[in-house]
Formats: C-alpha cells, structure tokens, sequence
C-alpha cells in the first residue's frame, strides 16, 4: 500500500471515530488502528496524543510525543536526542511550525511524566524548553507551578 493509501486509511480511522467521551473504547481501537495503518504520519501520532491526552492516559500519551518528537526533529534537520539540542539549532522562538511543535512536545513530554509522578524525569523536558525558548511563549511555567502545586498536595 502506498503511503499516502496509508495515511488516508488511517486519518478515516480517526475520523470515523466514535468519540473519546462517548464510546472511549470504540475510539481507542480507532486510534490502535490508524496507528498500525500510518505509524510514521504525524497527524495520526497527534491524534492520537490528543486522545490519550484528553482520556488522561498519560502513559499511552508519552510515546506518542516521544514520537512527535522525533518527527519534528527530523523536520529541523536537529539531533534526534533532545539533549543535544541547541537554541541556535533553530528558531525556537520564531512563529514557526516546526520549532513550535518541537517545543509542544518537550513540553507534552514533561507534563505526561509529571502527571505520572514522574517528576525528575519531567523536569529535565521543561528545562530543555526554557534554553531553547527564553521566551516561554507556550506558557510551560504555569506547568511548572501546576506540577509543583499536585506534588504538594501529594505531600499533603
């Protein structure tokens, strides 16, 4: 099948997809499905965050950002490790599609982990953010203050 094929194949999955709220089920196999049909296409990746996002499947939502990731990366002509990453590897602060996707999923990457609990792993994410983005124009400093705020009440 060629890729395009692949890509429609999969985006009708979606589409077609019942609804999160409605049947969660029902669209968590359409999701399965256009993944298996266009594993490399980014709007089936992003749909798919977006559904584990909203259904608050944080660990499904981690290797679809990962993922995310990785494809804007490789649209950047930037290394595939996040750590290697520079701010003068792109214009992270321009209004530019790419580098803004790079910077949502770095910081889709840090919440889906801090929710998990995880917050030494997610840290390091936001951290990430804010040298490539000084700017902070994706906001990912109310993130730091709301994931500070659930560990407190963790605590509590």
């Amino acid at each position: 099948m060629a890729l395009e094929d692949m890509r429609s194949t999969a985006l009708d999955h979606l589409a077609n997809a019942p609804g999160a709220m409605s049947d969660p089920q029902g669209t968590a196999r359409a999701v399965s499905a256009a993944l298996q049909a266009a594993p490399h296409d980014l709007d089936v990746r992003l749909g798919a965050y977006r559904f584990y996002f909203y259904t608050h499947d944080y660990a499904a939502a981690v290797p679809q950002a990962e993922a995310i990731l990785a494809m804007a990366a490789q649209r950047l002509n930037i290394p595939a490790d996040w750590r290697a990453v520079r701010p003068d590897d792109a214009a992270f602060s321009a209004a530019e599609l790419a580098p803004g996707l790079y910077l949502q999923a770095l910081i889709a990457l840090a919440f889906c982990h801090m929710r998990l609990g995880n917050f030494e792993t997610g840290q390091p994410y936001l951290d990430k953010v804010f040298e490539l983005d000084p700017t902070d124009r994706f906001a990912a400093m109310r993130l730091v203050h709301a994931a500070r705020a659930t560990e407190d009440d963790d605590e509590d």
